[in-house]
């Protein structure tokens, strides 16, 4: 199955849907394969959980229903909203609309009814059957919330009122004013315990209201909070979420910090640093755990390079994933381990975390299927292409088709067909297959040669003999070199001494010694290629070698006869030294 798996801190993240899942091909390699990835079997086992799960450019927004059976996504482009069936595995229907949406809510437990939010200050209200009603603000919205005991709408925009719309009445309150000095409202929510309201302002500041009174309670600082934390005030604040028991406030700011509150405390509880400094867009609280323990709470924090999961108690990291485009929304199936990422790419990505919960009903399968993944490689080279640089195509004598379609520019290279590159290769060296036979069958032989036994008495070198011979030589000197020097000290201090056999036996041990250090610096194996492989021979003629050898003659023989090695002759005779002393 081409699913992608990676662990973090010994918890498996399993990535079902999106741009990462399978082989990452070129647009145009995939229009023009179409028909041969029919025969692809790696290709045709690749899991497509829900069919049809993407956009044309990029997905805006994502939720589930209220019964977990449906899922809403907006996206772009053209501006569009798409309802996907779980039941049947695909998409229900796809809605276009005049405008690209910035935010939308599920009013019903099923889809029939959604509120959205249009980034051309309209609010449009959609049925079963299609878009219901619209209407319009007298701002930019930002974000909006729904009250479902009383039926207001909530729109937080760029200025410094919060409008409210009855659903029930069917007309526009008076809306909440929030200060001269606020320039505008990025996120809201309401507590589901008590219906507080937490608007996330860009002042940095968090005010809450009490719905019934319509009246601000408390306005909470983010830049001047009692442990002296500094959150910066680049946009204030752009993520907010209550937990389900009424107490706890998770807050996400421009910097990319996320801070947990008790709203019984003004101090926080918890600082959580996302990593890239970009803004925080999504806050999710999620509680429990898949072995049933209900006092584990996790947070989920995101922004638009990766989600991370961390514990809500003192802020240990759990798991994380991060896509190859930048995410936009995020959403979790209650009571599951699934996860729907909307983002900047065509395909909506779908994780799935085992340690957090199981499948949803919908979708088991994928309970067994995650027992048998395994990560597949990824493969440089796409399939009937060839990756080629400059230099080699110019090699192959196509130089002349740069810029035509036959050749394509990819990285720092070019990619062309298998078939054309392979005959360009005949072309260009006819005699490539049988100097490649016949270097094989070469190294059969030498093999099969080293094998027999063999007198050691001559080096056994298959290129660079001179420089084999020159090393040897140099070696062979030192060491004799070396010998003749442990013999002189070696008499000189057995004249003073009075036992005469030691002497002799030191002067025994230091002639051997150094003998068999001279032949291993050209025995190392870390230098065997140099004398083996024929890609390492010296070109004697080449200026290079001329210049760092300009004393060498041209004739073979000359050179070793000019480096003469010392003979035994040179060596003082024992007899006669003996005689001296």
């Amino acid at each position: 199955m081409v699913l992608k798996s990676t662990s973090s801190t010994n918890h498996t993240v399993y990535q079902i849907s999106g741009s990462n899942t399978s082989r990452s091909l070129p647009d145009w390699v995939a229009r023009k394969r179409r028909r041969d990835l029919k025969n692809d079997s790696e290709y045709s086992s690749r899991i497509e959980l829900i069919q049809d799960f993407e956009f044309s450019e990029a997905s805006n927004k994502l939720k589930v229903s209220a019964d977990g059976n449906y899922a809403m996504a907006t996206g772009t482009y053209k501006p569009q909203i798409h309802v996907y069936d779980f039941a049947e595995l695909s998409l229900k229907f796809a809605r276009h609309t005049d405008a690209e949406n910035v935010d939308f809510i599920i009013l019903s437990d099923d889809w029939t009814k959604s509120v959205h939010l249009q980034n051309d200050r309209s609010i449009e209200l959609h049925a079963q059957g299609g878009i219901h009603t619209r209407t319009r603000i007298p701002k930019f919205g930002r974000a909006m919330a729904y009250r479902y005991s009383n039926c207001d709408l909530y729109v937080g925009a760029s200025g410094n009122e919060i409008y409210r719309l009855n659903l029930d009445q069917g007309r526009f309150l008076s809306p909440m004013d929030l200060g001269s000095d606020i320039n505008g409202c990025n996120c809201l929510d309401i507590n589901p315990a008590h219906g507080l309201l937490a608007f996330g302002l860009e002042n940095n500041t968090v005010q809450f209201w009490d719905p019934r009174s319509r009246t601000k309670l408390v306005q909470m600082d983010m830049d001047n909070d009692e442990d002296g934390g500094n959150f910066g005030t680049a946009a204030g604040i752009t993520a907010l979420k209550f937990r389900s028991d009424g107490l706890s406030l998770a807050v996400g700011t421009s910097a990319g910090q996320t801070v947990l509150y008790d709203l019984r405390s003004p101090n926080p509880l918890l600082k959580k640093e996302q990593g890239y400094g970009l803004p925080v867009n999504n806050l999710i609280w999620i509680e429990g755990d898949r072995d049933g323990s209900e006092s584990t709470v996790r947070v989920l924090s995101s922004d638009k390079r990766i989600a991370k999961i961390w514990d809500a108690e003192g802020g240990k990291p759990y798991t994380a994933f991060e896509p190859s485009v930048d995410i936009n929304d995020v959403t979790h199936i209650p009571d599951t381990g699934m996860f729907f990422l909307a983002n900047e790419g065509m395909p909506m990505h779908t994780y799935f975390i085992p340690s957090i919960g199981p499948a949803p009903s919908w979708c088991s399968f994928i309970e067994n299927v995650t027992e048998e993944l395994e990560e597949t490689p990824v493969t440089t080279v796409y399939d009937n292409y060839k990756f080629v640089t400059k230099k080699e195509l110019a090699a192959l004598g196509l130089g002349h088709l740069l810029g035509t379609n036959v050749v394509r520019s990819y990285m720092h290279g070019y990619f062309i067909d298998i078939r054309l590159y392979e005959q360009a290769k005949l072309i260009s060296n006819p005699f490539a297959y049988q100097e490649h036979r016949e270097r094989e069958i070469r190294k059969k032989i030498d093999k099969e040669r080293e094998s027999r036994i063999r007198t050691s008495s001559k080096l056994s070198v298959k290129v660079n003999k001179g420089l084999a011979e020159k090393l040897a030589n140099a070696a062979e000197n030192k060491t004799k070199r070396a010998a003749r020097e442990a013999r002189i000290k070696a008499k000189a201090k057995a004249a003073t001494e009075v036992d005469e056999v030691d002497s002799d036996a030191d002067v025994k041990e230091r002639d051997e010694a150094p003998a068999s250090d001279g032949k291993t610096s050209l025995l190392d194996d870390r230098f065997n290629t140099v004398f083996e492989d024929p890609e390492f021979e010296i070109d004697e003629n080449t200026v290079e070698f001329q210049q760092l050898n300009p004393t060498r003659s041209s004739k073979t023989g000359e050179a070793v006869s000019r480096a003469r090695p010392v003979s035994d002759e040179d060596d003082f005779d024992d007899d006669d030294d003996d005689d001296d002393y």
